[in-house]
Protein backbone atom coordinates (compact mmCIF):
# COMPACT_ATOMS: atom_id res chain seq x y z
CA UNK A 1 0.00 0.00 0.00
CA UNK A 2 1.29 3.44 -0.98
CA UNK A 3 -0.22 6.60 0.48
CA UNK A 4 0.52 9.98 -1.08
CA UNK A 5 -0.76 13.53 -0.78
CA UNK A 6 -1.21 15.30 -4.10
CA UNK A 7 -2.96 18.53 -5.01
CA UNK A 8 -4.42 19.01 -8.50
CA UNK A 9 -5.25 15.32 -8.79
CA UNK A 10 -8.68 13.70 -8.96
CA UNK A 11 -9.32 10.08 -9.85
CA UNK A 12 -12.99 10.94 -10.40
CA UNK A 13 -12.24 13.70 -12.91
CA UNK A 14 -9.61 11.63 -14.70
CA UNK A 15 -12.10 8.76 -15.01
CA UNK A 16 -14.75 11.07 -16.46
CA UNK A 17 -12.44 12.89 -18.86
CA UNK A 18 -12.63 10.59 -21.89
CA UNK A 19 -8.93 9.76 -22.00
CA UNK A 20 -9.03 6.49 -20.03
CA UNK A 21 -11.68 3.78 -20.41
CA UNK A 22 -10.64 1.14 -17.84
CA UNK A 23 -10.61 3.35 -14.76
CA UNK A 24 -13.83 2.55 -12.89
CA UNK A 25 -15.41 4.04 -9.82
CA UNK A 26 -16.19 1.24 -7.36
CA UNK A 27 -17.66 3.24 -4.48
CA UNK A 28 -17.79 6.70 -2.97
CA UNK A 29 -13.99 6.89 -2.70
CA UNK A 30 -12.86 3.71 -4.44
CA UNK A 31 -11.56 3.05 -7.95
CA UNK A 32 -10.18 0.16 -9.95
CA UNK A 33 -7.93 0.35 -12.97
CA UNK A 34 -6.52 -2.10 -15.50
CA UNK A 35 -3.49 -0.88 -17.42
CA UNK A 36 -0.23 -2.34 -18.73
CA UNK A 37 -1.60 -5.78 -17.90
CA UNK A 38 -1.89 -4.89 -14.18
CA UNK A 39 -4.88 -4.45 -11.89
CA UNK A 40 -4.90 -1.59 -9.39
CA UNK A 41 -7.27 -0.54 -6.65
CA UNK A 42 -7.10 2.97 -5.24
CA UNK A 43 -8.96 5.27 -2.89
CA UNK A 44 -9.05 9.04 -2.70
CA UNK A 45 -10.29 11.38 0.01
CA UNK A 46 -9.50 15.01 -0.72
CA UNK A 47 -5.85 15.23 -1.69
CA UNK A 48 -4.94 11.93 -0.01
CA UNK A 49 -4.65 8.96 -2.35
CA UNK A 50 -3.98 5.34 -1.45
CA UNK A 51 -2.69 2.93 -4.10
CA UNK A 52 -3.05 -0.73 -3.15
CA UNK A 53 0.15 -2.02 -4.69
CA UNK A 54 3.78 -2.58 -3.79
CA UNK A 55 6.26 0.29 -3.71
CA UNK A 56 8.11 -1.32 -6.61
CA UNK A 57 4.97 -1.46 -8.78
CA UNK A 58 4.03 2.11 -7.83
CA UNK A 59 7.44 3.43 -8.82
CA UNK A 60 7.66 1.34 -11.99
CA UNK A 61 4.12 1.83 -13.33
CA UNK A 62 1.62 4.02 -11.54
CA UNK A 63 3.72 7.04 -10.63
CA UNK A 64 4.49 7.62 -14.29
CA UNK A 65 1.07 6.51 -15.50
CA UNK A 66 -0.64 9.25 -13.47
CA UNK A 67 2.06 11.82 -14.34
CA UNK A 68 2.62 12.44 -10.65
CA UNK A 69 5.99 14.16 -11.02
CA UNK A 70 4.57 16.90 -13.27
CA UNK A 71 3.81 20.36 -11.84
CA UNK A 72 0.18 20.96 -12.76
CA UNK A 73 0.00 23.97 -10.46
CA UNK A 74 2.50 25.71 -12.73
CA UNK A 75 0.43 24.80 -15.78
CA UNK A 76 -2.75 26.13 -14.16
CA UNK A 77 -1.15 29.38 -13.02
CA UNK A 78 0.12 29.99 -16.57
CA UNK A 79 -3.44 30.53 -17.82
CA UNK A 80 -4.07 34.03 -19.15
CA UNK A 81 -5.88 36.02 -16.45
CA UNK A 82 -7.96 37.66 -19.18
CA UNK A 83 -9.23 34.34 -20.57
CA UNK A 84 -12.29 34.00 -18.33
CA UNK A 85 -13.61 30.87 -20.02
CA UNK A 86 -10.35 28.90 -19.81
CA UNK A 87 -9.89 29.98 -16.20
CA UNK A 88 -13.38 28.65 -15.42
CA UNK A 89 -12.57 25.39 -17.22
CA UNK A 90 -9.30 24.97 -15.33
CA UNK A 91 -10.96 25.73 -11.99
CA UNK A 92 -13.67 23.17 -12.72
CA UNK A 93 -11.30 20.40 -13.86
CA UNK A 94 -8.19 21.19 -11.82
CA UNK A 95 -7.83 17.53 -10.80
CA UNK A 96 -7.20 16.38 -14.37
CA UNK A 97 -3.87 15.00 -15.52
CA UNK A 98 -2.69 13.72 -18.87
CA UNK A 99 -2.07 10.02 -18.33
CA UNK A 100 0.88 8.14 -19.82
CA UNK A 101 -1.01 5.16 -21.22
CA UNK A 102 -0.14 2.11 -23.29
CA UNK A 103 0.32 3.03 -26.95
CA UNK A 104 -1.38 -0.03 -28.49
CA UNK A 105 -4.35 0.24 -26.14
CA UNK A 106 -4.80 3.91 -27.04
CA UNK A 107 -4.65 3.20 -30.77
CA UNK A 108 -7.51 0.71 -30.49
CA UNK A 109 -9.44 2.73 -27.89
CA UNK A 110 -9.53 5.90 -29.95
CA UNK A 111 -10.40 4.10 -33.15
CA UNK A 112 -13.37 2.76 -31.19
CA UNK A 113 -14.12 6.27 -29.89
CA UNK A 114 -15.10 7.60 -33.32
CA UNK A 115 -18.76 8.67 -33.43
CA UNK A 116 -19.23 7.05 -30.02
CA UNK A 117 -19.95 8.06 -26.43
CA UNK A 118 -17.89 7.24 -23.35
CA UNK A 119 -20.31 4.64 -21.97
CA UNK A 120 -20.40 2.68 -25.24
CA UNK A 121 -16.63 2.97 -25.69
CA UNK A 122 -16.13 1.45 -22.24
CA UNK A 123 -18.50 -1.40 -23.06
CA UNK A 124 -16.82 -2.16 -26.38
CA UNK A 125 -13.38 -2.22 -24.77
CA UNK A 126 -14.62 -4.41 -21.93
CA UNK A 127 -16.03 -6.87 -24.48
CA UNK A 128 -12.89 -7.18 -26.60
CA UNK A 129 -10.78 -7.57 -23.46
CA UNK A 130 -13.00 -10.40 -22.21
CA UNK A 131 -12.94 -12.15 -25.58
CA UNK A 132 -9.37 -11.57 -26.73
CA UNK A 133 -7.37 -10.45 -23.69
CA UNK A 134 -5.37 -12.76 -21.46
CA UNK A 135 -7.24 -13.79 -18.29
CA UNK A 136 -5.31 -12.91 -15.14
CA UNK A 137 -5.73 -12.85 -11.38
CA UNK A 138 -4.43 -9.96 -9.31
CA UNK A 139 -2.41 -10.43 -6.12
CA UNK A 140 -5.59 -9.61 -4.20
CA UNK A 141 -7.48 -12.40 -6.01
CA UNK A 142 -9.45 -10.29 -8.51
CA UNK A 143 -10.02 -11.85 -11.94
CA UNK A 144 -9.55 -9.52 -14.90
CA UNK A 145 -8.45 -9.47 -18.54
CA UNK A 146 -5.45 -7.69 -19.95
CA UNK A 147 -5.87 -5.61 -23.09
CA UNK A 148 -5.69 -7.83 -26.22
CA UNK A 149 -2.35 -8.05 -28.02
CA UNK A 150 -2.21 -6.99 -31.70
CA UNK A 151 -1.84 -10.63 -32.75
CA UNK A 152 -5.14 -11.59 -31.10
CA UNK A 153 -7.11 -8.86 -32.84
CA UNK A 154 -5.39 -9.46 -36.18
CA UNK A 155 -6.50 -13.11 -36.09
CA UNK A 156 -10.11 -12.24 -35.28
CA UNK A 157 -12.50 -12.08 -38.22
CA UNK A 158 -14.33 -8.89 -39.03
CA UNK A 159 -17.60 -10.63 -38.19
CA UNK A 160 -16.27 -11.67 -34.77
CA UNK A 161 -15.24 -8.11 -34.04
CA UNK A 162 -18.62 -6.83 -35.17
CA UNK A 163 -20.14 -9.11 -32.53
CA UNK A 164 -18.30 -6.92 -30.00
CA UNK A 165 -20.54 -4.02 -31.11
CA UNK A 166 -17.70 -2.30 -32.92
CA UNK A 167 -19.72 -1.65 -36.07
CA UNK A 168 -17.77 -0.20 -39.00
CA UNK A 169 -14.75 0.17 -36.70
CA UNK A 170 -14.28 -3.63 -36.86
CA UNK A 171 -12.49 -3.37 -40.20
CA UNK A 172 -10.32 -0.52 -38.95
CA UNK A 173 -9.20 -2.45 -35.88
CA UNK A 174 -8.53 -5.69 -37.73
CA UNK A 175 -6.49 -3.96 -40.44
CA UNK A 176 -4.64 -1.80 -37.92
CA UNK A 177 -3.76 -4.87 -35.84
CA UNK A 178 -2.47 -6.51 -39.00
CA UNK A 179 -0.34 -3.47 -39.82
CA UNK A 180 1.27 -3.63 -36.39
CA UNK A 181 1.84 -7.40 -36.52
CA UNK A 182 3.36 -7.16 -40.01
CA UNK A 183 5.65 -4.33 -38.96
CA UNK A 184 4.22 -1.77 -41.35
CA UNK A 185 3.97 0.60 -38.39
CA UNK A 186 6.26 -0.13 -35.44
CA UNK A 187 5.17 0.78 -31.92
CA UNK A 188 8.75 1.11 -30.66
CA UNK A 189 9.65 3.54 -33.44
CA UNK A 190 6.53 5.60 -32.74
CA UNK A 191 7.62 6.05 -29.14
CA UNK A 192 10.88 7.63 -30.28
CA UNK A 193 9.33 10.09 -32.76
CA UNK A 194 8.55 13.74 -32.17
CA UNK A 195 4.95 14.93 -32.31
CA UNK A 196 4.82 15.72 -36.01
CA UNK A 197 6.49 12.48 -37.04
CA UNK A 198 4.33 10.36 -34.75
CA UNK A 199 1.12 12.04 -35.92
CA UNK A 200 1.98 11.39 -39.57
CA UNK A 201 3.01 7.79 -38.90
CA UNK A 202 -0.18 7.04 -36.94
CA UNK A 203 -2.29 8.30 -39.82
CA UNK A 204 -0.94 5.45 -41.92
CA UNK A 205 -3.08 3.11 -39.82
CA UNK A 206 -6.57 2.22 -41.02
CA UNK A 207 -9.19 4.40 -39.34
CA UNK A 208 -6.76 6.92 -37.87
CA UNK A 209 -7.35 10.51 -38.94
CA UNK A 210 -6.30 13.82 -37.44
CA UNK A 211 -8.41 13.68 -34.28
CA UNK A 212 -7.63 10.06 -33.41
CA UNK A 213 -3.91 10.56 -34.11
CA UNK A 214 -3.87 13.58 -31.81
CA UNK A 215 -5.63 11.64 -29.04
CA UNK A 216 -3.04 8.87 -29.30
CA UNK A 217 -0.18 11.40 -29.34
CA UNK A 218 -1.55 13.14 -26.26
CA UNK A 219 -2.76 10.25 -24.11
CA UNK A 220 -0.15 7.60 -24.98
CA UNK A 221 2.96 9.34 -26.31
CA UNK A 222 2.57 12.36 -24.00
CA UNK A 223 3.09 14.93 -26.74
CA UNK A 224 1.51 17.80 -24.84
CA UNK A 225 1.25 20.02 -27.92
CA UNK A 226 -1.29 17.62 -29.44
CA UNK A 227 -4.73 19.28 -29.39
CA UNK A 228 -7.46 16.81 -30.42
CA UNK A 229 -10.46 18.46 -32.05
CA UNK A 230 -13.79 16.70 -31.83
CA UNK A 231 -17.31 18.11 -31.94
CA UNK A 232 -17.09 19.44 -28.38
CA UNK A 233 -13.78 21.22 -28.90
CA UNK A 234 -14.76 22.62 -32.30
CA UNK A 235 -17.91 24.09 -30.75
CA UNK A 236 -15.89 25.63 -27.91
CA UNK A 237 -13.42 27.14 -30.38
CA UNK A 238 -16.28 28.54 -32.46
CA UNK A 239 -18.06 30.05 -29.45
CA UNK A 240 -15.12 31.24 -27.40
CA UNK A 241 -12.07 31.56 -29.64
CA UNK A 242 -13.25 32.95 -32.95
CA UNK A 243 -9.91 34.70 -33.40
CA UNK A 244 -8.14 31.40 -32.79
CA UNK A 245 -6.91 29.58 -29.71
CA UNK A 246 -3.65 31.10 -28.34
CA UNK A 247 -1.40 28.13 -29.08
CA UNK A 248 1.75 30.26 -28.90
CA UNK A 249 1.08 31.06 -25.25
CA UNK A 250 0.57 27.41 -24.36
CA UNK A 251 3.42 25.75 -26.20
CA UNK A 252 4.30 22.56 -24.40
CA UNK A 253 0.93 22.29 -22.62
CA UNK A 254 -1.77 23.02 -25.24
CA UNK A 255 -3.03 19.45 -24.88
CA UNK A 256 -3.53 19.95 -21.16
CA UNK A 257 -5.61 23.04 -21.91
CA UNK A 258 -7.61 21.01 -24.43
CA UNK A 259 -8.44 18.50 -21.71
CA UNK A 260 -9.65 21.23 -19.35
CA UNK A 261 -11.83 22.70 -22.12
CA UNK A 262 -13.19 19.29 -23.15
CA UNK A 263 -14.03 18.24 -19.60
CA UNK A 264 -15.71 21.56 -18.78
CA UNK A 265 -17.77 21.53 -21.96
CA UNK A 266 -18.76 17.89 -21.41
CA UNK A 267 -19.58 18.06 -17.71
CA UNK A 268 -19.57 21.52 -16.25
CA UNK A 269 -20.73 24.34 -18.48
CA UNK A 270 -24.41 25.21 -18.12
Amino acid sequence: MIKITKDYFSLRQIGESGQCFRLTRTGENGYSLIAFGKYLEAQQRGNEIIFYCSEKEYEKIWKGYFDLDADYEAIITSVDSGDTYLRQAVSYGKGLRILRQDLWEMIVSFIISQQNNIRRIRKCIETICERYGEARISESGVSYHAFPEPEALALASQEELQDCNLGYRSRYIRQTAGSIVQGEVELERLQKMDYGQARAELKRLCGVGDKVADCICLFALHHLDAFPRDTHINQVLERRYRQGFPFDRYQGCAGVMQQYLFYYDLNGEL
